[in-house]
């Protein structure tokens, strides 16, 4: 789960695996597999950076040689 804010500026968790699209309309805007829009604060390189972040924890670390 990522931690994002509302416009209002309340924080919650969203999964990232439920994100079908992300657009700017001017706000960022989270489109989501069951067709439910989430507006929030961040912009769109930060909503991704957390989606990376998140992902990269989820991954098993790769074994240098």
């Amino acid at each position: 789960m990522i931690k994002l804010s509302r416009l209002d500026g309340v924080q919650y968790y969203i999964n990232p695996h439920q994100i079908e699209c992300i657009e700017v309309r001017p706000d960022t805007t989270l489109v989501m597999l069951s067709g439910k829009h989430h507006i929030v604060r961040e912009e769109v390189d930060d909503v991704l950076s957390r989606i990376e972040e998140y992902r990269r924890r989820l991954s098993p670390p790769v074994a240098q040689e």
